[in-house]
């Protein structure tokens, strides 16, 4: 056995109803005086909520999706305009990726307050968009100093959005058996996160207002992402990177529609790893565990339902086939890419 591992520093605090005074704690020891709070239109109220007692000297609202060129140089003027010295976070993986774009820039530390399974707040990965095309890099600089995890914040999330979103998460689970950096410990944390996710999305499609489902299904997501961020981006997230940027479908959902098909493409070829994926969703087999767990949460099936034109089919085989990691399971050529977006595009049966 082996390889090298890095953890990343990074403080996580779970603290299920109590997102104001962790967070407020976590902005004390950075020692940040002048805020800006990146949270979206329909987090204003929330984050009001939870920031209100903090020295916020500006509030920022403008966030979309892919994080557009354009919308991250507004944010970092801003920043220079009310002299920021720290970012905060409140909201799922658009928001989060604002603030690091910013932190791209401007080196702010940023305390992140998720309100999705994005995952985004544990990886040192960011994204921008530009021209239909989205870049994605590393950098120490983005990652979150401080993640403050409060389950309740979960419960006004729809139950269709917590299933898309926590499916995002299990992608990856999923990507980090056969990243390029893939390693044992990478595997562990993917495979418990895979487990958590199981069965915290079948719990909060049960009993929507109940938090054990948040709870497990954050804490899986929040494992999913460490496990990501170690192993790099696999062929399941260079094909939903390109579709994103490309077509500006939502993430969660892309991610979701696609996971199973990337499965069923590399899983023959890697059978440690589909192994390990089957036992964590309580399945003979990954493919038949990740079908039953879609069956009972009523999971996404189609691009075609979230706006990806069948013409752009081509376009994408292109871009997607210079991204593939060259460590991935299984060959990528052409004609098998197409055959996986048609599929993903039709929504047909995987298997």
């Amino acid at each position: 056995m082996r390889f090298q591992h890095d953890s990343l520093p990074q403080r996580v605090r779970f603290a299920t109803g109590d997102a104001a005074t962790a967070l407020g704690e976590e902005v004390t020891s950075l020692g940040g005086s002048r805020l800006m709070v990146i949270a979206a239109e329909a987090e204003r109220e929330l984050a009001r909520r939870i920031a209100s007692s903090l020295p916020v000297a500006h509030w920022h609202h403008e966030v979309a999706m892919h994080v557009p060129v354009p919308m991250a140089e507004r944010a970092r003027a801003a920043v220079a305009e009310h002299d920021i010295d720290a970012l905060v976070s409140i909201g799922g993986g658009s928001t989060t990726g604002l603030a690091k774009a910013v932190a791209l820039t401007t080196g702010l530390p940023i305390v992140a307050v998720p309100t999705t399974y994005a995952g985004s707040e544990a990886t040192n990965v960011w994204g921008l968009t530009e021209d239909n095309r989205k870049t994605t890099g590393v950098d120490d600089q983005v990652l979150p100093r401080t993640i403050v995890y409060d389950a309740s914040l979960m419960l006004t999330l729809p139950v269709d959005l917590s299933v898309a979103s926590g499916l995002n998460a299990l992608a990856h689970c999923v990507d980090s058996m056969w990243g390029p950096r893939a390693d044992p410990i990478d595997r562990a944390l993917a495979g418990e996160g895979a487990r958590a996710l199981r069965i915290g999305l079948s719990q909060v499609v049960e009993d929507p207002a109940g938090l054990r489902g948040r709870e497990h299904t954050l804490y899986g997501s929040y494992l999913a992402a460490v496990a990501f961020a170690s192993a790099g981006s696999g062929l399941h997230h260079k094909i939903c990177h390109v579709l994103g940027g490309m077509f500006d479908l939502p993430h969660a959902q892309t991610h979701a529609v696609v996971l199973p098909h990337v499965l069923a493409f590399n899983a023959p070829a890697a059978p440690e790893a589909e192994r390990r994926i089957a036992e964590a969703l309580g399945s003979d087999t990954a493919l038949t565990g990740l079908t039953r767990l879609r069956t009972e949460v009523n999971a996404p099936t189609a691009l075609r339902d979230y706006g990806m034109p069948e013409d752009g089919i081509p376009a994408a085989v292109e871009s997607v086939l210079g991204a593939v990691p060259p460590n991935n399971p299984r060959l990528v050529t052409a004609d098998a890419l197409a055959a996986l977006l048609r599929a993903a595009w039709e929504g047909a049966d995987p298997r």
